[in-house]
C-alpha cells in the first residue's frame, strides 16, 4: 500500500577520490571507470515526495521553484521506475531542496537523487534494500548511487549499484571544500563526459590510467593510509581534467582560485601538513586532512585570494527516511 501523505528522505553529497568520469552506456548510465568516494556529512539534500493521484504529471519543484525541464525529466525517470516496480501509475509532488549550492559541481544531483529513490520507494509503498535503491539512483545520475550509502562508497565500472567499503567512524579524517566561485558551472557532466569522450584524443589514456589509481585508493582506505589515499587521488582528479582539457574545445571548469587553492595545499605540504587536493566537473577544490591538522588548513585555505569560503565535513551517513516516515 502507498503512503497517504508526504514522505522525507536525507542523502549526503559525496565525492569521488577516485574519479568517475565517462560512460560506458548512455542510456543506462553505466560508468565506464571504477569509482571511489566519500559521503559528507555538511552537504544535504531533503526530498518529500507524496502521490497525488489527480494530477495528470508529475509536479516536481528544486529550492523552491519549478525545477528545468532536464532536471524534471531525470526525476520522473526515477518515479517513472519506481511507479513499474509497485505497479502504481499515481503521479506524485516532489520537493526537493539542498543546503549547499545546486549545479556548482558539489554533487548535488547525486544527493538529489539518491534521497529522491529512497523517498519515491516508501510512498509508492516498496520496501527496497540499499543496493537496489543504489541501482535506480544510478539511472538519474552514476554519482548518485553512492549517495544511497555512508563513508567510503565504490562504484565498479560497468555495475548497476555501489557498495560500501569502509565506514567513514574506521578512517576519520576531514575533507574541506574551498567554495572559488558562484552561480551553476558552465557545463554539466553529462555533456561533458559526452564531449570528453568524442572529442579529447586523452580519453581513451583515461579509461586505461582510471583503474589502477581506483585500486590504489581503494587499498589505502582500507589501510588506513592518508598520505597513499592523498596521492592516489591527487592523480586522479588531475587525469580526469587533463582529459577534459585535451577535449576540443577544451573544457575548463577551473576558476583564476582554483589553482591558487592547489598550490596551497602543495605549500601546506612542504611544511609537513597532511592535506591533498581534488576538484570535481566544477571550479571549487576539495582537501582531505586528519582531523587534528583540519582547523590549520582550514584557516590556509580561507586566506586564499578568491576562496569565498570553506565547507568542513566529516563523513557522512547512508541516505534515511526523516521523522520515521
Amino acid at each position: 500500500m502507498s503512503a497517504l501523505g508526504p514522505v522525507t528522505a536525507v542523502a549526503h553529497a559525496n565525492i569521488a577520490l577516485a574519479k568517475y568520469w565517462g560512460k560506458a552506456k548512455d542510456d543506462e548510465n553505466l560508468p565506464a571507470v571504477p569509482s571511489l568516494s566519500l559521503t559528507l556529512a555538511a552537504l544535504s539534500t531533503t526530498t518529500s515526495v507524496v502521490l497525488r493521484p489527480e494530477l495528470e504529471s508529475d509536479a516536481v519543484s528544486l529550492d523552491g521553484e519549478a525545477a528545468a525541464p532536464r532536471a524534471r525529466e531525470r526525476v520522473i525517470r526515477v518515479l517513472d521506475d519506481i511507479r513499474t516496480l509497485s505497479g502504481s501509475s499515481a503521479r506524485a509532488a516532489v520537493e526537493s531542496s539542498n543546503d549547499f549550492p545546486t549545479a556548482a559541481g558539489l554533487a548535488s544531483s547525486a544527493s538529489g537523487f539518491a534521497a529522491l529513490a529512497v523517498a519515491a520507494a516508501r510512498a509508492y509503498g516498496l520496501a527496497m534494500e540499499p543496493a537496489d535503491l543504489s541501482a535506480i539512483a544510478r539511472r538519474a545520475s552514476a554519482s548518485a548511487a553512492r549517495s544511497v550509502f555512508g563513508g567510503f562508497v565504490e562504484l565498479r565500472a560497468g555495475k548497476e549499484a555501489a557498495a560500501p567499503v569502509l565506514g567513514g567512524q574506521d578512517f576519520p579524517l576531514v575533507m574541506l571544500i574551498a567554495v572559488t566561485a558562484r552561480g551553476p558551472k558552465s557545463i554539466g557532466s553529462t555533456e561533458g563526459m559526452r564531449h570528453t569522450r568524442e572529442t579529447s584524443p586523452y580519453y581513451p589514456a583515461w579509461l586505461s590510467a582510471a583503474p589502477p589509481v581506483f585500486e590504489r585508493a581503494r587499498a589505502a582506505v582500507l589501510a588506513r593510509d592518508l598520505e597513499a589515499l592523498g596521492t592516489a587521488m591527487e592523480e586522479s582528479a588531475l587525469m580526469m581534467h587533463a582529459s577534459m582539457l585535451s577535449a576540443r574545445p577544451a573544457i575548463i571548469y577551473f576558476a583564476p582560485a582554483t589553482l591558487a587553492v592547489v598550490e596551497c595545499v602543495r605549500g601546506l605540504r612542504k611544511t609537513g601538513t597532511p592535506a591533498f587536493f581534488t576538484m570535481d566537473a566544477g571550479p571549487h577544490v576539495k582537501v582531505l586532512t586528519a582531523p587534528g591538522t583540519a582547523p590549520a588548513v582550514e584557516q590556509a585555505l580561507s586566506a586564499v585570494p578568491g576562496v569565498e569560503r570553506v565547507i568542513a565535513s566529516r563523513a557522512g551517513g547512508a541516505a534515511a527516511l526523516v521523522g520515521g516516515a
